[in-house]
């Protein structure tokens, strides 16, 4: 559905829609498709290589999505949430894996189950579903991970097609369905989700980006409208020509319930197809506030006021179109400092035949579309990205960019259209002062087989689940098993991971804000829920420090208002910091030996 209080809304709908179907691009003076130049990387660059070790690590899962020829929309878009959750404080991140259905079993009731994976600390994982109490199947789509009663054991929620489940950390290893007596069922076909204390009283509430408002069992036939064709082509139908479905604010009572106060905070009136979902004090006022990427609709940045209630401020800042002023099929979506400015940026995924979006923050509420002057704009031209992340692979102190690409029309593998239903990942490394620093360069096909491996890529979580100071990927393929890509050698780098514990604020710190110092860099991020694609990253916070031996001062800035901070500590550490008392323990990272390829 369109905004019908922007022009510029009704303006780029035509435009946009033509160059879908053709295939051409907007804005003068750049390549057509078929003809992206991937830029050279300087020598200077360091380009680590990554192997793929699921199998080799315990992880047997293979995703569920639907049939091969994806004629329904559900089928292409549904299932592929993956969240890192240390379930059984051990120290050591685990991991869920949603998985979706078939109609076939979808109407039989007997979709395959998710997957808990237990980390046993020494790079391997074991499957503990059985008797876990994650036992809801259905046809399920994302995940994310928040303390949401403050008792210290992290809780899972899982978004599906017709109602989602929350489940309860009982703290032993297993969980509890609490959902009805929560109240977070929800309604329709819940997507992307994040917890984030909005009104910061200490207790984590509930974003739920929903996409469609439709029967599954009435999605149109492919090929029979024009909202089910691309580039001529029989597809699926939608998202255009289907109902967008309401995203869902719940506000947490406090007493183990959650009030439904979207339609008081003012959240998507307008019923935007909704996907990637991340919360993000972007103004630094304080207050959180949260991203939405928009499937060919766009994009809300929802501005915190304070009192209970949002304002969709997406276009005056910036972050609602494309450079060009077009909408977007937006998917995954992540704020980090990738500049170390000290203002969160943006970055979002979209469909093929546009560029991906990097959005600077300029520090006074707006953003600046920074896609092609940063390097990012050629290289994603052809790709579909649905998993977007800010990381730093490399540990050089400067965020990079990951993205998990795959096409939802296998038909398009049958002509020759310049793009293919499987895809690479794309990793662009950010280059650091005196190389053009406000330059990325892809490196994905000079990083190793775990780039370079075509796949039909949705979900996108990160985390050091070794603690070997590496930041490691999780990617979840369709219909296929999961890429856990590792470093195949050691980084001589240095870093340093930062745990938080509130005690005012809530449990986990999301929302606290972290500053690291050394020598003449400072590094800025905020803890966070959700982003990504479905998906939800370890909670601890990853900082690499590059050559420095040590961190000149770490600070935390909590939404209580309270700061704390330590100077003068050792690198290659995990720092667990505790709202009022600064760092109450420290732990040596683990140095993992190299790995065969």
């Amino acid at each position: 559905m369109l905004n019908t209080s922007s022009n510029t809304a009704r303006l780029v709908v035509p435009a946009m829609m033509a160059a879908m179907v053709l295939g051409v691009r907007l804005e003068p003076g750049v390549p057509r498709p078929g003809t992206t130049r991937l830029p050279a990387v300087p020598r200077s660059a360091t380009l680590d290589q990554f192997v793929e070790v699921s199998g080799k690590a315990g992880i047997h899962f293979k995703l569920t999505s639907g049939g091969p020829e994806k004629r329904y929309i559900i089928e292409a878009k549904g299932g592929g949430g993956a969240a890192w959750i240390d379930y059984n404080h051990d120290g050591f991140p685990d991991l869920f894996l949603v998985n979706g259905s078939t109609f076939e079993h979808w109407k039989r009731g007997d979709s395959p189950p998710s997957r808990l994976y237990r980390n046993n600390g020494d790079g391997k994982f074991t499957d503990v579903t059985l008797g876990s109490g994650l036992d809801h199947t259905g046809w399920g789509m994302g995940v994310c991970v928040g303390d949401y009663d403050d008792d210290g054991h992290d809780d899972l929620y899982v978004t599906y097609y017709g109602g989602n489940v929350l489940y309860h950390n009982n703290g032993n290893g297993t969980f509890a369905d609490v959902t009805g007596k929560a109240g977070v069922r929800g309604h329709g076909w819940g997507m992307g989700c994040a917890f984030g204390d909005y009104d910061n009283d200490g207790r984590l509430d509930l974003y739920v980006a929903n996409y469609l408002d439709v029967d599954i069992n009435h999605l149109g036939e492919p090929g029979s409208a024009p909202n089910c064709t691309y580039r001529g082509i029989s597809t699926f139908c939608g998202p255009r020509g289907l109902p967008g479905g309401r995203d869902i604010l719940f506000h947490n009572n406090g007493n183990g319930t959650f009030t439904d106060v979207t339609e008081k905070a003012g959240i998507d009136p307008d019923k935007y197809y909704g996907l990637g979902v991340v919360w993000g004090d972007y103004d630094k006022d304080g207050r959180p506030d949260v991203y939405v990427a928009n499937d060919s609709t766009p994009s809300s940045l929802y501005h915190n006021n304070g009192d209970g209630t949002f304002t969709d401020v997406g276009v005056p800042a910036g972050v609602a179109y494309s450079g060009e002023g077009q909408e977007q099929a937006g998917m995954g979506t992540d704020f980090a400092d990738y500049d170390n400015d000290g203002w969160p940026d943006l970055v979002k995924g979209n469909f093929s035949d546009d560029t991906k979006n990097l959005y600077h923050n300029n520090g006074d509420g707006t953003f600046t579309d920074a896609t092609y002057v940063a390097g990012l704009g050629d290289a994603g031209w052809l790709f579909t990205t649905f998993g977007a992340k800010f990381l730093d692979y490399d540990n050089d102190g400067w965020k990079d960019v990951i993205l998990a690409n795959g096409q939802v029309f296998p038909q398009i593998d049958r002509y020759q259209t310049g793009i293919t239903y499987a895809e690479r990942k794309l990793l662009f490394h950010k280059r650091g002062p005196g190389q053009g620093g406000v330059k990325f360069d892809e490196v994905g096909l000079r990083s190793g087989p775990g780039f370079a491996a075509k796949k039909v890529s949705r979900g996108l979580a990160v985390a050091d689940y070794d603690n070997d100071g590496d930041v490691e990927i999780l990617v979840t393929n369709m219909n296929d098993s999961p890429d856990l890509l590792r470093h195949a050698h050691k980084n001589p780098r240095h870093s340093i991971l930062v745990q938080t514990v509130g005690t005012r604020s809530n449990r986990d710190g999301i929302g606290a804000k972290v500053t690291v110092a050394t020598g003449g860099l400072t590094e800025y991020d905020e803890v966070r829920s959700g982003g990504s694609y479905l998906s939800s990253s370890d909670l601890r916070l990853h900082f690499g420090v590059g050559a420095a031996t040590k961190i000149d001062r770490l600070e935390v800035s909590w939404p209580s208002g309270q700061k704390d901070a330590a100077t003068n500590l050792s690198v290659d550490r995990i720092f667990v910091v505790k709202e009022g008392q600064g760092v109450v323990e420290t732990r040596p990272l683990r140095k993992a030996p190299e790995v065969r390829k």
